[in-house]
């Protein structure tokens, strides 16, 4: 067998840490693994993904499956109870599941380009595609937990986490940045208080237009949400990344007014409250940048985050 490609961007995402280094070195095993396992012809892998290796496959019927081995890490943990809570409902449809080796079989979703690809959609509005992304979030929100419930992970323990370290990072970076350390202190609230306001629900974790698929399995085009990194708590915390990502919003010469827009149109397909859609995003853009100040040295891309915390406060409640 020769030696398995490992995509520049898992390579420099992974390879970095002597954990990852490691995981590098045991990849071509745990591919073998999954081949005999589930009976794959694999083909070479998808150039995308920074946290697994993951590959289209064929099995021994001719079923055409994606096969994806997750590089072992504290967010990725509740991926399959996720995945196996939406399997066929909103997200792909989940068909094995190897713990040991943290490999995932999956049926192959096409034509599978993501929500920014999308031809027809791209010459529409990007409201059109907010709204595809917002039935795609109602359904996944309303997903019944089971009996016992699903053992996802809480939101408010992340987003406490989340809250310390940005209460941390503020007086090492905010002066350096500029920063509001008012808009910094109340994003660290938030993070505390929203998720205790709300009745949870699952949460996919990561909803940003890369991570939805067009799948037309069916006869007719549907959209199905991937790489989940699924929590329970307020559905609320979910669209930041699409009302910040289906184009550059923030571009436009009134950010305000054009979020607050597209917020409203999100608000009213999913039933959440556009205030608090608008609360989350600040308090998640505003830990974003300290993120980027400390973990990348990236000044920069800190000051265009907290521009856009800032845009955001103006429509939060």
């Amino acid at each position: 067998m020769s030696a398995p490609v490992v995509p520049a961007a898992l390579a420099d995402q992974v390879g970095p840490t002597e954990a990852g280094a490691a995981w590098l070195e045991r990849l071509p095993g745990l591919i073998e693994q999954a081949r005999e396992r589930w009976g794959l012809t694999i083909e070479a892998p998808f150039p995308t993904g920074t946290a697994g290796w993951t590959a289209p496959a064929r099995t021994r019927d001719g079923g055409e499956v994606v096969v994806k081995i997750v590089f072992p890490h504290a967010e990725a943990e509740a991926e399959p109870v996720g995945l196996r809570l939406w399997s066929g409902r909103g997200g792909p449809e989940l068909l094995a599941h190897d713990p040991a080796s943290w490999s995932l079989l999956l049926r192959r979703i096409r034509p599978g380009h993501d929500l920014s690809h999308d031809e027809d959609l791209s010459r529409r509005p990007p409201e059109q595609r907010l709204e595809i992304a917002a039935e795609l979030l109602a359904t996944l929100h309303a997903a019944p937990l089971g009996d016992p419930p699903a053992p996802l992970p809480r939101l408010s323990d992340y987003t406490a986490e989340l809250a310390a370290i940005l209460r941390e990072r503020t007086p090492r970076h905010a002066p350096a940045l500029g920063a509001d350390r008012g808009l910094l202190s109340e994003a660290a609230a938030l993070l505390e208080d929203l998720p205790r306001e709300a009745r949870p629900r699952p949460v996919h974790g990561d909803a940003n237009p890369g991570n939805l698929l067009a799948d037309d399995a069916t006869g007719t085009r549907r959209w199905v949400a991937i790489d989940p990194k699924p929590m329970l708590g307020d559905p609320a915390y979910d669209p930041a990344p699409l009302l910040s990502q289906v184009d550059d919003p923030f571009r436009s010469e009134d950010a305000t007014t054009l979020l607050r827009r597209r917020t409203r149109v999100v608000a009213a397909t999913t039933g959440l409250d556009a205030g608090r859609v608008a609360a989350w995003a600040m308090a998640r853009a505003a830990e974003s940048a300290l993120w980027r100040a400390d973990k990348l040295g990236d000044p920069d891309g800190a000051g265009a985050e907290l521009a856009q915390a800032r845009a955001w406060s103006r429509l939060a409640v």
